[in-house]
């Protein structure tokens, strides 16, 4: 079967839209004649009519072409309907529907605006054009979901109700990283095979809206098993489903269910991204299996080799050494020079600690404006998500360079976005003191608040808290179940907000369970070394199992323990069920760090590790709820 290109999968496309036409209007008693001209044309429906087509095409092709801009051009449209491509790292960058989503990005003063050139967007944004033109119609489309509650996609929605009169919603779910269940207790499928939620979007235009009047909105959640969603789709009409009309509120305006009651008290609290001054993205290296390795002297000697050029063409293959559109790979090579000071140790995920090669001149995205206050032996930063989509919040703790999806997928989860405790001097500074990342305004109100003064370094004078306190506070209140549920959707949609301290009892007392919990992720509290589970059987200690379901074997049911088997004789005993779920981010530690290290053989040390990860969660756990007790949200 020969391979087609871009250019001949169009034109099967083209070709089988004819011959169902045709057969359809044959069977509905239709007879078509010899010269029959259906009305589907060949285009990229996202570049504008071309006024001189027939200097560009061959003549079948430019004949063709001319149809398909007299529709773009003069048809008035009505309907546009469709399941577009969703396709993140669009390739249709043309000046006409990059002009038009303009109007999506304007006023959004963010950093990354990435999501908003998908191809389902500009999709969107084309048939809206098509009927903003006309003045009236109807936009139908199954989508990704991502744009009705998606931070960056605040000024689109606006944009839609702007120009639609009516919007309805299905959202049929269906996100696999969400991992969400229906009411019911059933898991949640997608419709198609495909990692990324759906929705069914339908935008109504009638004409009747004033131009300064914006749309209602209407949705309905359909979650459940692939089956039953088949079931409703086959049998529901739009004026069957129980629609909502959703409350939308600026600046946000989602098209889906939120709660915001608590809004009033929550925009009281202090803004974690004004408190500390700087904060930004860690380390995207763009080719993780080249700069990132488990062992210090395989990577130095994979590195060296690449920058001397003596790498074989089955290692330039397999690590990918090539350019790409967005990262120029073979020049930085030929730019740069081996040294063994840029092997840095990097927290990877969590719990997960291995070795990077730091050069900022030869990764795709170094961030050393942020991670350059992570290098020093003494540096201590928060990880906290702009975004958590789901409830599995990801705010953790570093005191090292660390991945962009330390704590989960960027894109998904907000992970990798990291505000240092402290700022560091470079060497041309005239101090070479270290400062609070920390606003001073904030600082004093926290402290009159308290009775207490404020210092830039821990200090034995009564009275007094430091930057640390400062933090171990605010990873307390992160880690309150009862704040997280209480002020969950406002976490899903922005940096958290932490309430200010006014009782210096309570503030000390979160202060203490945050430095426990502190210590306990870094690993270094000498209880994750109290190890409540066992190793027990010798063997060759090689995980060939995939870390599935079925490798843990509950054992104990009355105390909820169980077995981990990383092969078909070796196992971890005595693992307790709530840590084996246990989530961090988009992440489970306890299975995560085993299934990242399929086909390696473990060590002592990494047998003991991963005892210390399964002690560390459960503590988590056991902080969680003292704080509980602790601060009353």
């Amino acid at each position: 079967i020969p391979r087609l290109n871009g250019f001949e999968i169009l034109m099967a496309s083209y070709a089988m839209a004819h011959l169902k036409l045709d057969l359809l209007l044959t069977e509905l008693g239709y007879k078509s004649t010899k010269q029959q001209r259906l009305k589907v044309f060949l285009t990229n429906s996202l570049e504008e009519h071309h006024p001189d087509t027939d200097t560009l095409f061959a003549t079948w092709l430019a004949s063709e072409a001319n149809e398909a801009n007299k529709v773009k051009r003069d048809t008035p449209v009505m309907v546009v309907l469709g399941n577009p491509p969703y396709s993140v790292s669009s390739s249709n960058k043309g000046k006409w529907i990059n002009d038009l989503m303009d109007d999506y990005k304007r006023d959004l003063n963010e950093r990354n605006i990435q999501p908003l050139s998908d191809d389902y967007i500009k999709f969107i944004r084309y048939g809206q054009h098509y009927i903003e033109k006309n003045g009236e119609g109807v936009l139908a489309y199954i989508s990704n979901n991502s744009f009705i509650d998606g931070v960056i996609h605040r000024q689109m929605r606006k944009n839609l109700l702007e120009t639609f009169d009516h919007i309805y919603i299905l959202d049929l779910h269906g996100n696999s990283n969400k991992k969400e269940m229906a009411p019911d207790g059933s898991k949640d499928e997608n419709v198609f095979d495909i990692q990324q939620g759906v929705s069914i979007n339908i935008f109504i235009k009638t004409g009747e809206k004033s131009k300064d009047e914006l749309g209602e909105v209407y949705h309905y959640d359909l979650l459940g098993v692939r089956e039953t969603k088949y079931d409703f789709l086959t049998k529901k009409s739009i004026k069957d489903i129980q629609w909502e009309k959703l409350s939308y509120q600026e600046p946000q305006y989602f098209f889906s269910q939120k709660n915001f009651q608590e809004l009033d008290s929550y925009d009281s609290f202090i803004r974690t991204s004004e408190l500390f001054l700087n904060n930004g993205s860690a380390v995207q290296t763009k080719r993780d299996d080249l700069f990132i390795d488990f062992q210090k002297d395989v990577l130095s000697n994979r590195i060296e080799s690449l920058l001397d050029k003596s790498f074989s063409s089955q290692d330039k293959q397999k690590y990918k050494i090539k350019d790409s559109s967005s990262y120029k790979l073979l020049k930085k090579i030929d730019a740069c020079k081996y040294s063994s000071d840029y092997i840095k140790v990097y927290n990877f995920r969590p719990f997960d600690t291995r070795f990077l090669y730091y050069d900022t001149l030869l990764l795709g995205r170094p961030f050393y404006r942020i991670m350059q206050h992570t290098l020093p032996e003494d540096s201590i930063a928060l990880l906290l998500p702009r975004q958590a989509i789901t409830e599995k919040f990801g705010f953790f703790v570093t005191q090292t360079i660390c991945d962009i999806n330390f704590t989960g997928s960027a894109g998904q989860y907000g992970a990798g976005l990291v505000f240092p405790l402290y700022l560091y001097p470079d060497n041309s500074s005239l101090t070479q003191e270290r400062t609070p990342n920390l606003d001073t305004t904030i600082l004093e109100k926290i402290a009159k608040g308290l009775d207490l003064t404020f210092t830039p370094e821990i200090s034995d004078e009564p009275n007094t808290f430091a930057p640390i306190d400062l933090l171990d506070y605010i990873y307390a209140v992160l880690h309150n179940p009862n704040y997280r549920e209480k002020y969950k959707e406002f976490l899903k949609i922005d940096f958290p907000r932490i309430p200010y301290p006014d009782n210096t009892n309570t503030f000390w007392k979160l202060v203490e369970l945050g430095g426990k919990l502190r210590q306990v992720h870094l690993l270094e509290s000498p209880e994750v070394e109290e190890y409540i589970t066992s190793y027990p059987v010798d063997g060759d200690n090689t995980i060939t199992r995939r870390i599935v379901k079925k490798d843990f074997e509950v054992t104990d049911e009355d105390n909820g323990l169980g077995r981990v088997w990383i092969n078909d004789e070796q196992y971890f005993d005595n693992v307790p069920v709530k840590a084996w779920e246990f989530y961090i981010g988009g992440y489970q530690p306890a299975q995560k760090w085993l299934k990242d290290r399929k086909e390696r053989t473990l060590g002592f040390e990494d047998i003991l590790h991963y005892q210390k990860i399964v002690k560390s969660l459960m503590l988590t756990d056991q902080y969680m709820k003292e704080i509980d007790d602790v601060f009353e949200v």
